[in-house]
């Protein structure tokens, strides 16, 4: 891996002894055999929901990608979507880059504390800038969540182009806000924008991605493009088309659909040894139990949710398209990822403002459910079914929060059809983008020192020239809402807080208590081995002190409700 040094430069950009040139400063024809790069981030997406992880969803986009590249079966986002977020743009922990909270949940004792700006921290350089500056164009469509302000926004973080959603979410077919009354905030290129008269998350995002691509200079310079679409983010929104196409798939229910998709994993060719079927969430009843209305109305909520991931899949198809056309596609790098585990919150528990939204803002009459201003989201049940076999879902660091789906695609380095069982994370990816680009991550970054790597390039691991992306000692750290957890090789570590509203009480689990899970023997996390390992579990727990404190956490002064 070497670094990108412009003629002209006393030193490399990389190095911080000049700054970034102007895009009309720098050379045609830098692209050399560097790839293209497309990341794709989808919003809340189960590990099971794409057929390529044993799905039903018709996802043939994702699952052909899937086929022709690499599978990750062991990826590890942050509990929620911002936090990850900041990972992937840093190469670090959400703490360091300056998401150590969601701005919307950041609590008194974090508010003003060195990794609690709510915003991606300028200690760390962010991904389109360092690709910016080494002579790529940068291209962003959809979802930010890194920073309200122009100042905080794509275009501050080297984006040459962007049109970004840059909250945690909004409607789907207009501007409804996540929580009223000011409607949810579009910045194109930093500037704050109305939204299009006909508009739909998927497509548009899509569609001005293309428009950005197509309207690029040619200058022989290679291109780095986010899609960061936001579904299937609640709120459940699909055109009526779309969910027509699911009509009367999910009248089996969420346990049925639990078991279908562990079986659908089974035959997927992805491992699933020691793995099983994880129990219903305590309180929560079983299919059977529902009145003939009530699983009307959870079916539905499932067809609307299945026809968003289709329709995802589906203007991810007219975006590689486009490629093809331009015959870009063989030399442009896939990477693909869902942010966090799928949403499972009864969100209305503990929330009540949001309750009150709801009921002032929009109609979910049962006709009415999946249109603009109809607002759902489907609950844990079908949760559990997304993050089968894993425990739990969003917002924990339980595996169903944290462990996503991944997919990498570059055949000219990449083998295809080929599943790699280790464990990799978000963080690795700024510094596999870079060792594609041949581009060393800096240590100053126009002007102002910025934090190194945790992550760890994935290429020579997924090329086959090494075994694993990370040595068996490799540490990762989670702190989100009091959750807490390490993985350490092939052993990790939970803590789940009591006092969090929504959450019914599990007797399985003990809460405010370290839980200690061999992940080979026990992925699903099922088996609470703390009593049998007690030396095991001391080691770890300093191993979480030591990452705490390596990275700035400070525990909220009391539990988060819930944060999107």
């Amino acid at each position: 891996m070497h670094a990108y040094r412009r003629v002209g430069c006393s030193a490399s950009w990389l190095l911080g002894a000049c700054s970034a040139p102007p895009d009309d400063q720098v050379p045609a024809g830098v692209a050399g055999d560097r790839p293209n790069i497309l990341l794709i981030v989808a919003d809340d997406l189960g590990y099971t929901d794409i057929g390529a992880f044993g799905g039903e969803i018709e996802t043939p986009n994702l699952d052909a990608l899937a086929r022709a590249g690499v599978r990750l079966t062991q990826f590890y986002s942050a509990p929620t979507c911002s936090p990850t977020r900041s990972m992937l743009m840093s190469g670090t922990d959400n703490h360091l880059a300056g998401l150590g909270n969601m701005f919307e949940e950041l609590r008194a004792n974090q508010q003003a504390r060195p990794v609690y700006e709510g915003h991606l921290s300028t200690r760390v350089a962010a991904l389109p800038e360092i690709l910016r500056g080494a002579g790529y164009h940068t291209y962003m469509a959809g979802k930010w969540h890194l920073g309200l302000d122009e100042d905080t926004s794509p275009a501050a973080r080297g984006f040459e182009r962007s049109f970004a959603l840059v909250q945690g979410g909004g409607g789907h077919f207009n501007d409804l806000p996540i929580l009223g009354p000011n409607p949810a905030m579009y910045r194109e290129d930093g500037k704050e924008v109305p939204l299009p008269a006909e508009f739909y998350s998927s497509r548009a995002y899509s569609e001005r991605l293309i428009e950005y691509l197509e309207d690029r200079p040619d200058d022989g310079r290679p291109f780095f493009a986010c899609l960061a679409l936001t579904a299937p983010h609640w709120p459940l929104q699909a055109p009526a088309e779309s969910i027509a196409k699911y009509a009367g798939r999910y009248d089996a229910g969420y346990d049925a659909l639990q078991a279908s998709r562990f079986a659908g994993l089974q035959a997927s060719g992805l491992p699933t040894e020691g793995m099983h079927e994880v129990p219903r969430v305590p309180g929560e009843p079983a299919q059977e139990a529902l009145s003939a209305r009530e699983k009307q109305v959870a079916a539905r909520k499932m067809e609307i949710y299945a026809a968003m991931v289709d329709d995802l899949d589906r203007y991810l198809g007219t975006v590689f398209d486009a490629l093809e056309r331009r015959g870009e596609f063989d030399n442009t790098s896939i990477f693909f990822m869902s942010d966090n585990g799928p949403e499972g919150a009864h969100l209305e528990v503990g929330w009540d403002a949001l309750g009150e939204w709801v009921a002032e803002c929009c109609d979910n009459s049962f006709d009415n459910m999946g249109k603009a201003d109809s607002y759902l989201w489907y609950g844990p049940n079908w949760a559990r079914a997304g993050a089968a076999p894993f425990r739990m879902f969003k917002a924990f660091t339980t595996e169903g929060g944290i462990r996503v789906p991944a997919i990498v695609h570059y055949p000219k380095t990449v083998p295809g059809d080929a599943i790699h069982r280790g464990m990799t994370t978000v963080m690795d990816v700024l510094p596999t983008i870079l060792e594609l680009a041949g581009i060393e991550h800096p240590e100053t970054f126009q002007g102002r020192e910025v934090l190194p790597l945790r992550g760890a390039s994935m290429l020579p691991a997924l090329a086959g020239a090494s075994a694993s992306v990370h040595a068996e000692d490799y540490v990762m750290g989670w702190e989100l809402f009091e959750r807490r957890a390490i993985r350490q090789g092939d052993w990790k570590i939970v803590w789940d807080p009591a006092a969090i509203p929504w959450r019914p009480r599990d007797p399985q689990i003990t809460h405010d208590r370290w839980r200690l899970y061999n992940l080979v023997d026990d992925p699903s996390e099922q088996v609470d081995l703390a009593q049998q390992q007690p030396e095991r579990l001391e080691a770890l727990i300093a191993e979480w002190e030591t990452y705490a404190q390596e990275t700035g956490v400070v525990l909220p002064d009391y539990g988060a409700a819930y944060a999107h």
